[in-house]
């Protein structure tokens, strides 16, 4: 298990030490966010571009860490392209995602967004509509759903079957038709998004490569010049074997060694990825309020839950944990060793469970269970408001 630095250690202490009721927290490790974020940039081949995915973790403090350090930033809805531009009014955004409102697609023209990512037919003619009306250029991408021979492994695909993100390959042909018929919409290239949650280097290439063959296809077949082909994000986090990340020096190493194939393409490859990037910045602590049994089993009740922190009920896993333990440990708390133990909030339903029947060493009412990879779809998906309990604290280390 990877050990919490002693920084996020000391300000959870801190903040224990601060507040009369048991604490609830968020910790976020800034300096380890540039530290990772800048290894994976600097990895990258040099006509490769890294975007961040504002949807994982929105905080101002963490934009602004990655910032200096990112291409730009992704967006998919209006509210992000809103709260971006407010913060960040000279950062490149490219605008993705299914079901965009025709005010937010103003919006976007209004913003000088770099590219949008359609998703549709209809969102084409509508996109050219407002750009007519609004005498504004405005370049895009086609997100296009390949059918794939292979269904993508990963437990959650977005690609290669039939969803709702996207358009068919099928439909090139007309959304060209569209283009041709209008001067302010122009095409970039295709974005490609298949799935979340890989973690097989060598598969994502593979998957990377089926890209890049189908573009040069399509650029013969459609007497196109393309200049980007966004890929996506979909790196995933490996929750149940912490230790054993995606290996982002041989994917680097190896997806070099493919663009070599493609030398003569003026393509920029672009990432746009989020939980690879903040996720192992972020750090949810929660004190432990109770440790009772029932029948065979023991729970170590924690202050808040998954109303704050719904990733391991997203997931469906026991989510990553160390337990930094009570500085008072007087012996009056109730303690528990050597058993396995099912760590949960303090939510009226059975569903609130962070972590099930893992065995700890040993769990003392005061302890401050430390649950790791927190920092990307973790406080900003969460039903924030359910039984109204506070809002956890938040604490940006820098």
């Amino acid at each position: 298990m990877p050990d919490i630095p002693n920084a996020v250690q000391r300000g959870a202490y801190d903040l224990q030490a601060q507040n009369s009721d048991p604490l609830c927290a968020y910790i976020y490790d800034l300096p380890g966010l540039r530290h990772h974020v800048a290894g994976i940039v600097q990895t990258l081949p040099t006509q490769c571009e890294m975007f961040y995915a504002t949807k994982a973790n929105p905080a101002l403090p963490v934009l602004q860490a990655l910032a200096p350090l990112v291409h730009g930033f992704e967006v998919a809805s209006g509210g992000e392209l809103d709260w971006v531009r407010r913060h960040f009014p000279d950062v490149p955004v490219i605008f993705g995602g299914p079901g965009k409102l025709e005010s937010e697609l103003d919006n976007a023209l209004t913003q000088q967004v770099e590219l949008i990512h359609v998703e549709s037919l209809l969102e084409l003619r509508r996109l050219c509509d407002l750009a007519a009306q609004r005498e504004k250029r405005q370049d895009v991408l086609l997100r296009i759903n390949l059918a794939l021979e292979e269904t993508p492994s990963t437990r959650l695909t977005m690609g290669g079957v039939p969803t709702p993100f996207g358009m068919e390959e099928r439909c090139i042909a007309e959304a060209l038709a569209i283009l041709s018929e209008q001067g302010w919409v122009r095409i970039r290239g295709f974005h490609f998004h298949m799935m979340s949650h890989q973690l097989d280097g060598h598969r994502h290439l593979t998957l990377i490569e089926r890209y890049l063959d189908t573009v040069r296809i399509w650029e013969q077949q459609f007497g196109l010049t393309v200049d980007q082909i966004n890929v996506g994000g979909g790196i995933g986090i490996n929750y149940l074997e912490p230790t054993q990340q995606f290996d982002w020096a041989g994917f680097c190493a190896g997806l070099n060694e493919l663009l070599k194939r493609y030398h003569d393409r003026p393509w920029r490859i672009r990432f746009e990825c989020g939980r690879a990037l903040t996720a192992a910045c972020g750090y949810y602590v929660a004190e432990v309020l109770d440790i009772k049994s029932c029948g065979n089993d023991w729970f170590g009740i924690c202050r808040g839950g998954t109303h704050h922190f719904r990733t391991p009920a997203a997931q469906a896993h026991n989510h990553p944990f160390c337990i930094l333990p009570d500085v008072d440990e007087s012996g009056a708390a109730p303690r528990i060793v050597e058993r396995p133990v099912t760590l949960v909030g303090q939510l009226c339903t059975p569903k609130d469970v962070f972590a099930r029947e893992v065995h700890i060493p040993s769990l003392m009412v005061g302890d401050l269970v430390v649950f790791q990879y927190a920092g990307a779809y973790a406080w900003n998906i969460s039903h924030q408001e359910f039984l109204m309990h506070p809002h956890p604290r938040e604490l940006f280390i820098d």
